[in-house]
């Protein structure tokens, strides 16, 4: 590929600018787009009913003819959450390690996609060439296993994603980012490092994952009664410390959530966890077992309320339930967002007579780089130009601030939204305009179809309800056969607020009958007097402002 034949590179973000998850990121020339990861996020608080949330991938969609493979860096769910969706509208090769694959293919099962993916396996080691971009890959430790970067060849220079990473110098697995291979990559010069900003404001360095089996040994030596941990599904090394810990003090372990139980069958089918055959128990033998030989191994780190955790907390769990005297393990920090109802689920287990152990570095440790290594992977690589991703604004900001101290030239940092374009030109960088970018909100089966508008009115009913105005016409003689009648749901309570409706129901009859003698038959005029007539009315006398939503009959 020489000089001539690609005029610009253009590097952008789809996700993951801004935010924690939703992971996106593209690399493209006129002729060539490489997507690097396709994340997915969990809804705002402001989402009302949204399952999750995907990229906007309508820039993609348009130049599909163009997309040549999606590369994923590692198989947790902010990067490979939204496959499914795009493989769809988009019918290109996957490249990944072998646990991140067996990930992708259990979530393309779901979605009935697995027979028409193309999914490429690759590792640590491996050299492709993904439509004209030569890519070199480099093992990283971060909290899942088989996670890599990447190191993608322009005619203008390297461009590296780092993927998430940290330097753990004691890896439960012993497989270490590949420091020869980055201060390598760093010596054959790059133009453009995109890195990892999750934990920039964070001094230091990460502590090691070895250190969290310490801690969980503890709690296993010193619990008298039942344990139960609750970690991050996809966190393969610490569910694997947890089992240690059990087959050493003469535990059995209960799987309880549908993800842990299908990465555990996974990560054993392929080989990245070891432990005996019986160690295993189904919820339902618990009961059989005295507490001190029982750990319940579940989802719901992040205080979901359909987890595994907080529904046996709630006493919904069809076997388990949370009992005084339990030990309750939470191995994993808030993402942030989720601190609310993490602390609340604390409070309900301390309720229940649980005794609680959180929010404690000897049994979580993060999967991303702090302050230290952060600038380590910056010296090695001395990128010409760099690009923070992975994290809120504040958190790219303080990753910035790190790469100005290492001598990246403060110019040639670029602080971006999703959407916005960093483009290349014979070696240097300017920014080049956007592209449509934005979120994409699945609720159940659809994709998209729920918006603004429909968030809008989620909102509004969840603030003040709803009032339907049922009204019955005579059509010849466009009098009022019946009604109005009027149905409160989430407003006020009927019975206590007879007379209010009343008054209601006769503000409604008097503009009915002068609309109607004033000859308007129009249905949507009928219905906005309605409205706007009542809308007043509710206010003046409660302060609220329920939907209201007219419905004309005629007979």
């Amino acid at each position: 590929m020489s000089k001539q034949s690609i005029e610009s590179i253009r590097v952008f973000a789809l996700g993951g600018l801004g935010e924690i998850g939703k992971n996106m990121y593209v690399v493209e020339t006129e002729e060539d787009i490489l997507i690097v990861d396709a994340g997915l996020m969990f809804p705002e608080d402001d989402m009302l009913g949204v399952d999750v949330v995907i990229p906007d991938i309508s820039y993609l969609v348009q130049n599909k003819e163009r997309v040549r493979g999606i590369v994923v860096t590692h198989g947790h769910e902010d990067h490979i959450g939204a496959l499914a969706y795009v493989l769809r509208k988009i019918h290109v090769p996957v490249y990944g390690t072998k646990l991140t694959l067996g990930l992708v293919e259990d979530h393309l099962k779901e979605k009935g996609l697995r027979k028409k993916a193309d999914l490429r396996l690759v590792h640590g080691e491996s050299r492709i060439t993904v439509g004209q971009f030569p890519i070199h890959f480099f093992r990283t430790t971060h909290s899942i296993p088989d996670s890599v970067g990447v190191s993608i060849e322009t005619p203008q220079g390297l461009i590296v994603h780092t993927g998430d990473f940290k330097f753990d110098q004691t890896p439960v697995d012993g497989r270490y980012t590949d420091i020869d291979k980055l201060n390598r990559i760093g010596k054959r010069g790059v133009l453009c490092l995109l890195s990892d900003s999750t934990n920039a404001e964070r001094p230091g360095n990460s502590p090691s994952e070895t250190s969290t089996g310490e801690g969980i040994k503890e709690v296993f030596e010193e619990a008298d009664g039942r344990i139960v941990l609750t970690t991050f599904a996809s966190n393969v090394h610490r569910v694997q410390q947890v089992i240690d810990a059990a087959v050493r003090e003469q535990r059995k372990v209960a799987v309880v959530g549908q993800s842990m139980s299908k990465v555990i069958e996974i990560a054993r089918e392929l080989d990245y966890l070891h432990c005996p055959d019986d160690i295993f128990i189904k919820t339902s033998s618990v009961k059989d077992y005295k507490p001190e030989q029982i750990a319940i191994l579940c989802t719901g780190s992040q205080g979901e309320p359909m987890s595994a955790l907080a529904q046996m907390a709630k006493g919904a769990h069809r076997e388990l339930t949370i009992e005084d005297g339990d030990t309750v393990v939470i191995a994993a920090n808030p993402i942030p967002g989720n601190e609310k109802s993490v602390s609340r689920l604390i409070d309900f287990l301390y309720q229940l007579g649980a005794d609680v152990i959180y929010g404690q570095e000897n049994v979580h440790a993060t999967g991303h780089a702090s302050q230290d290594e952060l600038m380590l992977m910056l010296n090695l690589l001395q990128p010409d130009y760099f690009i923070p991703v992975h994290g809120e604004f504040r958190m790219q900001q303080a990753h910035a601030e790190l790469a100005e101290t290492t001598g990246v030239a403060a110019d040639n940092i670029f602080l971006l939204d999703k959407g916005e374009v960093v483009e290349f030109t014979k070696a240097k960088a300017k920014r080049a305009g956007k592209v449509p970018s934005g979120n994409v909100l699945i609720d159940g089966l659809g994709v998209g179809d729920v918006g603004n508008i429909v968030l809008r009115d989620r909102r509004l009913l969840s603030e003040d309800g709803i009032l339907v105005v049922v009204v019955t016409l005579n059509k010849k003689t466009s009098g009022i056969v019946s009604g109005p009648d009027i149905i409160s749901r989430g407003f006020v309570y009927v019975r206590e607020s007879e007379e209010l409706l009343e008054e209601a129901k006769t503000k409604v009859k008097t503009t009915l009958e002068k609309a109607l003698s004033d000859n308007v038959k129009e249905w949507s005029t009928l219905k906005s007097n309605i409205r706007d007539v009542l809308s007043r009315f509710l206010y003046e006398k409660t302060k609220r402002r329920p939907m209201i939503l007219p419905i004309i009959m005629e007979v």
